[in-house]
């Protein structure tokens, strides 16, 4: 027991004397950001994977938005996100001439990525549906593309929260891999601490810790709008 009371005074001092906090707040917001600007950037691309999956393909041009779609979602699904990562930071990014930082890579890769299992997740939820919602929309003279966008994409999105919330979560667990990019996060963070105080059982605990919290945060947050869209229901 006092050996662990020695590691956790050191802990406090690389974290509090040593401005260990200022790591910790950086690599927290840099988790958030990412997590975040991904979390937005998948919508929008998985959004608009599945309405393309789930227009009907009677011409040409639709079929080929469909396999342009269809090897998009089966590239980003079936690779890793650390290689996806590694090759447009040293790879792409350099070869079209853009300077961008780890941060900002880690948000594009992590939206690109995102999109790929969004659109899987929406494509089911527009599918949960009911088709007559489309076809009263189509009936009174809107057309495919307001239809889709005022009717059915806001009712599949209350179906498939519970859905995106867990895609929330499971970007916040991977933000621990963009130091790879030279992205600080949350264990960059930590690492910084531990590697400054030559003792890691504390940090990572501690790391742990905060991702836990920020996780039950996530799912308290997920059902109190699970709800709110319950009552909204009950009353219409």
């Amino acid at each position: 027991m006092g050996n662990f009371g020695q590691k956790i005074d050191k802990f406090i001092e690389i974290f509090l004397e040593q401005n260990g906090y200022v790591k910790v707040l950086e690599g927290l917001q840099n988790t958030l950001l990412i997590a975040v600007a991904g979390l937005i950037i998948g919508i929008l691309i998985g959004t608009l994977i599945a309405t393309v999956r789930v227009i009907p393909k009677y011409k040409m041009f639709p079929r080929i938005l469909n396999g342009f779609c269809s090897f998009y979602v089966g590239l980003f699904r079936g690779t890793p996100m650390v290689v996806q990562l590694l090759v447009f930071y040293y790879v792409l990014l350099p070869i079209m001439g853009l300077k961008t930082t780890g941060v900002q890579v880690s948000m594009l890769v992590f939206g690109l990525n995102s999109g790929a299992y969004i659109s899987e997740i929406m494509r089911s939820g527009i599918q949960s549906v009911d088709s007559g919602q489309l076809e009263a929309g189509r009936a009174v003279g809107l057309s495919f593309g307001t239809s889709m966008c005022k009717i059915v994409i806001p009712q599949a999105v209350k179906n498939i929260l519970p859905t995106l919330g867990n895609e929330f979560i499971s970007l916040i667990k991977e933000t621990s891999v963009v130091s790879f990019v030279g992205a600080a996060d949350l264990y960059v963070a930590f690492s910084y601490i531990g590697s400054n105080s030559y003792e890691f059982m504390v940090p990572y605990l501690v790391m742990a810790l905060i991702y836990i919290l920020i996780v039950l945060l996530i799912s308290l947050g997920i059902k109190l709008l699970e709800r709110r869209f319950s009552k909204s229901d009950r009353r219409n």
